[in-house]
């Protein structure tokens, strides 16, 4: 059986809680793939054999690839938008359609590139319709519905919908910091701290109502957290200065466990809430004269 590789050189601690679970569950692949990055070598092959064009065909070349790059960037965006919609239980629909944008700029510029090669109306337009459907088909459209929102009080919605974007921001924010420190276990340190951080988004989007309660920690300790990753990167990529290291390592812990503990504590209340309406609605059906069939007159019926 593998095992964790520790010891003596290893610059991972070792007999502590890794939370490599909480890495495990919250793991999430870059949705812009190689697939979403070969949509780029279109625009590059019609811009290098336009350069022996003449004057109008490199025109009509750099116009067809910078078509094509738009399109490629949108579809990448898109894809990530796409792959945040999912990520949701309770999620709205991506405000701009990028992949369906991506894939008419993508037709566009191929018509372009067509009508480069052969001037008329006929072959560009059947070039760059056919290139449409095959980047619906390959790529699919954007989400065109709201998600988990059914029954659900729109203004608690939207709240808890603007909250977790803003807590997102944060934790970008911290990514970025962190990489100019130069520090891989630093790195893999906010990982984890992101990870649980992001059970607690996904425990709040369930019940909009705990956002009340963990607003200081989707604010304040989130917005402490990333400047103090800031700082921490400022200082370590020009001194490596071990102490503000561990003092930042330290830091991250403490937040952590602090946000586990929240986390458990939210979901507590959400099992808490059910015992109750469970009970009420028993001592109602009760008043009401209504009584559970009993295990022996299902095997009578029988």
């Amino acid at each position: 059986m593998a095992k964790r590789f520790g010891g003596k050189y290893s610059p991972e601690e070792t007999g502590a809680d890794t939370g490599d679970s909480v890495l495990y569950r919250s793991a999430r692949v870059d949705p812009a793939g190689a697939r979403a990055n070969l949509m780029f070598l279109p625009a590059a092959l019609v811009l290098f054999t336009s350069l022996v064009s003449g004057a109008a065909g490199l025109a009509l070349g750099v116009a067809s690839a910078g078509v094509l790059a738009l399109s490629a960037w949108l579809l990448r965006e898109g894809l990530r938008a796409e792959a945040a919609y999912d990520a949701r239980k309770v999620a709205r629909r991506p405000g701009i359609p990028r992949k369906l944008f991506s894939s008419v700029l993508a037709g566009a510029g191929i018509a372009i590139a067509a009508y480069k090669v052969e001037p008329g109306l006929v072959a560009p337009v059947i070039f760059g319709a056919v290139t449409t459907a095959l980047h619906v088909f390959s790529f699919g459209l954007d989400p065109m519905r709201d998600k988990g929102m059914e029954g659900i009080d729109q203004f608690q919605t939207d709240r808890v919908a603007r909250a977790v974007d803003k807590a997102e921001a944060y934790l970008q924010g911290m990514s970025e910091a962190v990489r100019r420190a130069g520090d891989r276990q630093a790195e893999d340190r906010v990982e984890r701290f992101q990870a649980r951080v992001r059970e607690m988004l996904r425990t709040i989007e369930n019940d909009p109502r705990d956002l009340t309660t963990a607003r200081k920690y989707l604010t304040v300790y989130l917005m402490g957290a990333r400047d103090a990753t800031v700082k921490f990167a400022d200082i370590y990529a020009h001194s490596r200065d071990a102490r503000a290291r561990n003092d930042y390592l330290g830091l991250l812990s403490d937040l952590e466990e602090n946000f586990k503990s929240k986390t458990r504590a939210l979901l507590s209340d959400d099992t808490t809430d059910l015992d109750i309406e469970i009970e009420v609605l028993r001592d109602r059906l009760k008043r009401e004269g209504i009584r559970p069939a009993s295990p022996e007159s299902h095997s009578e019926e029988r």
